[in-house]
């Protein structure tokens, strides 16, 4: 059932949102409809790695965390996906050297195969570049968001990623990465410049996926909007990341009574619709904007 290549494997980053869950739960999500025995046996056979190593079905997954996951058949009524179907475009690059990637990922795809998607940005870029040694995530943005996207082309500037968004936090000090989006909602904001600190906890809808709420049970989470433009119906912002929550923006504007327009977790869903028939049909959230130092270098680096 498994077709390795050395092109096609995927590597998977556990972030807050996964943290605490048992690798085989992880990949039975992850891998949707693949039989639970199929799971078991990569997992015993060695080709499940976490940071490089074995590891057993029964291992909590912890922030940080590196899995090597090779490609797997998943089994449909009317044939086989395989993970490796082709993003035909070429993705836009904002910036490259030999240390990192910038890609500005469009709306609508993920940032990796899983969770139902069989392809996204990190596997296109692997078959579109077959004689790159080394292509992996230096962080992730939701599906419907598009924007400035890093990739380490090396160990070491992946690994200085992951200490940067990991240790040196949003806040665009020495060693974190500032973070700008622009984001279209439903309403006249009126505040010039707001600091939004509302607590966000992570819950499960009954058929398991994943949604984020206001609540004082929640994690401390901070985002700054600043106005840039109104009309009578919408506003123009900008949101900074003071915090890196799940889905942070979305919600605490959905809170606020701001849903993003074209949100369709968190949104109007009435106004969705109005606006897709008028040929809007994304989510207007987009990240425009990161300061952050050289992962090698150190050298300011604003895109």
């Amino acid at each position: 059932m498994t077709d390795v290549s050395k092109n096609s494997v995927t590597q998977a980053i556990i972030t807050e949102d996964e943290q605490g869950q048992r690798l085989d739960n992880y990949l039975l999500n992850l891998c949707k409809g693949v039989p639970k025995s199929h799971v078991y046996r990569i997992v015993r056979s060695g080709e499940i790695r976490v940071n490089r190593k074995r590891a057993d079905v029964f291992y909590r997954l912890q922030i940080g965390d590196i899995l090597r996951i090779p490609p797997i058949r998943v089994a449909q009524r009317n044939g086989v996906i395989v993970a490796g179907a082709a993003i035909n475009a070429e993705l836009p690059i904002l910036y490259e050297d030999e240390a990192l990637l910038v890609v500005d990922k469009p709306s609508g795809i993920a940032v990796h195969g899983g969770s139902g998607v069989s392809f996204g940005v990190i596997e296109a870029l692997r078959q579109q570049r077959p004689q790159a040694r080394f292509l992996e995530l230096a962080h992730r943005l939701d599906r419907e968001t598009s924007g400035i996207l890093l990739v380490g082309k090396k160990r070491s500037a992946l690994t200085a990623l992951h200490d940067m968004f990991r240790e040196g936090g949003l806040a665009g000090g020495a060693r974190g990465a500032d973070k700008r989006y622009l984001v279209l909602v439903n309403g006249r904001w009126m505040n010039p410049l707001r600091h939004v600190k509302l607590p966000l906890l992570k819950y499960l809808l009954a058929s398991g996926e994943r949604r984020v709420r206001v609540s004082d049970e929640g994690k401390a989470s901070h985002t700054v909007f600043r106005l840039l433009a109104r009309w009578e119906h919408f506003s123009l912002l900008e949101a900074e990341l003071k915090s890196g929550r799940t889905h942070q923006i979305r919600v605490h504007l959905a809170h606020l009574g701001f849903p993003i327009a074209g949100d369709e977790k968190y949104g109007d869903f009435a106004l969705n619709k109005a606006l897709s028939k008028t040929g809007l049909k994304r989510m207007f959230l987009h990240a425009w904007k990161m300061r952050f130092p050289h992962p090698i270098s150190g050298s300011a680096m604003v895109l």
